[in-house]
């Protein structure tokens, strides 16, 4: 896996020694020696991972980080600290304005490869999400990373994995008020609860005897409903191996035994975060699609869906040699109604027409407003005179039944056209120009009435 990665540092040989190691897996090294040469480069747009000095004169590696993730166009990019200092409380502060991870100078190889990779590949899946969201439609980037408030917000539900139960009460104890943590001391029954849904984050212990950890690790990422559910494994100090291969299988960070509260409290907070914002892509990209197939005023499905679809149903159709019928409906004289009660009354009994139009139809079927005040209704296994029996049915009850504007009742009657696809020879807009034909026919004879065309 190849990516370009940026080394800030002060220091020539340092940079020269980071950039030499990083050279030897493939990876493109850009350098920066200063702060503000970091932040003009990942401006730029071209920084998969950045690796960051923190004592550097003028603006040193916390500004840094606090700047690169406090502009919309650069918090995703990953940042890990490579520095001399070791103390908890300088990983909490460089956690607290957005760093991903820290390694302490001189850099282990086997820990600098794992760590640089494991957050490429996040950095990959980040990307392809926004450029999917920033295709469809603009979902306001900025206020997603920066205000993080929306339903999905909120105190983070926690699941951790422990099978020490005096360990499970300290680590749960460390939270405090920082989230809502459940417990599970089986890893079995951990990876269950998970797959339930619900939380935000899982935290797995190495405190199971036999049992290896990292199977829980494997076993979570293998699954659809947790594939992307974030995990911080608990290790003892020097376990590098098995911090190395944890990163490897996709765990999203760790956290050394003995545990500081602020630590796992803020490197908790970090993986929630950034789950919270990629739910937020997915939600939008789906969001959009839904909203690109689908009619606002009356929740039915678009021209552009049926377009799409219709094709796929006809395929299927002559495929299994199974009947399909196709109905257009048209709303009479709606000009009329829209004169007299105006565009909101018109608009009131489209809705209201839609939900008729539903209740008529079997779930299998598939009803769109296929533009203004006509409608089509596309019946997989149904013949024609099956479909104009629908058809039929639908015309009396809109027939029979008043529509409400407002405190008034308003008559409205419909004109429908209905067409079964023929042999093999046919097609989709063959199909929808035979209904439209026999719409026209209902129309010109009279409307209020229900016409069938077989050719």
């Amino acid at each position: 896996m190849t990516a370009r990665i940026l080394v800030v540092d002060d220091v020539p040989a340092n940079l020269r020694l980071l950039e030499a190691r990083l050279l030897a897996e493939y990876f493109e090294v850009l350098t920066a020696t200063s702060g503000p040469q970091a932040l003009e480069i990942c401006e730029g747009g071209r920084v998969d991972v950045v690796l960051l000095d923190i004592m550097m004169p003028g603006m040193d590696g916390f500004e840094v980080c606090r700047r690169i993730k406090s502009d919309p166009a650069t918090a995703h990019i990953p940042i890990v600290m490579v520095t001399a200092l070791d103390q908890v409380a300088d990983r909490i502060r460089g956690l607290e304005v957005g760093a991903d991870d820290f390694l302490t100078k001189p850099a282990n190889d086997l820990q600098l490869m794992t760590r640089v990779k494991s957050l490429v590949r996040l950095k990959v899946l980040s990307d392809e999400l926004r450029l999917r969201a920033s295709t469809t439609r603009a979902i306001g980037i900025e206020a997603l990373i920066t205000g993080m408030r929306g339903p999905e917000g909120g105190l983070p539900r926690i699941l951790l994995v422990d099978g020490q139960p005096d360990s499970a009460v300290a680590i749960r104890a460390k939270f405090a008020d920082a989230a809502m943590v459940e417990t599970a001391h089986d890893p079995r029954e951990g990876l269950f609860r998970a797959a339930e849904g619900g939380f935000d984050c899982v935290v797995v212990t190495t405190g199971f005897g036999e049992f290896d950890p990292l199977r829980l690790c494997s076993q979570l990422r293998s699954l659809d409903r947790t594939r992307f559910l974030p995990i911080i494994l608990v290790v003892d100090q020097g376990d590098d191996q098995r911090v190395a291969r944890a990163l490897e299988l996709g765990v999203n960070d760790y956290i050394l035994r003995p545990l500081d509260a602020q630590e796992l409290i803020a490197r908790m907070r970090t993986q929630v975060k950034r789950k919270r914002y990629n739910d937020h892509l997915r939600a939008s990209v789906t969001e959009t699609i839904e909203l690109a197939v689908t009619d606002g005023l009356t929740g039915l499905h678009n021209r552009r869906y049926l377009d799409s679809h219709l094709l796929t149903l006809v395929d299927r159709a002559q495929a299994r040699r199974r009947p399909l019928s196709l109905m257009i409906t048209d709303l009479d004289r709606f000009k009329a109604i829209n004169d007299t009660w105006g565009h909101d009354g018109g608009d009131a009994i489209l809705r209201e027409f839609a939900a008729r139009l539903r209740r008529s139809v079997r779930g299998v079927d598939l009803a769109c407003r296929y533009g203004g005040e006509e409608f089509v209704v596309v019946m997989p296994d149904t013949d024609g005179p099956t479909a104009e029996r629908v058809a039929e049915r639908l015309r009396r009850d809109v027939a029979g039944e008043p529509f409400h504007i407002g405190e008034e009742r308003v008559s409205v009657t419909i004109s429908i056209g209905v067409a079964q696809m023929l042999e093999m020879h046919d097609d989709a807009s063959a199909l929808v120009k035979r209904a439209d034909l026999a719409l026209y026919e209902a129309k010109n004879g009279g409307r209020n009435r229900v016409v069938g065309r077989a050719a």
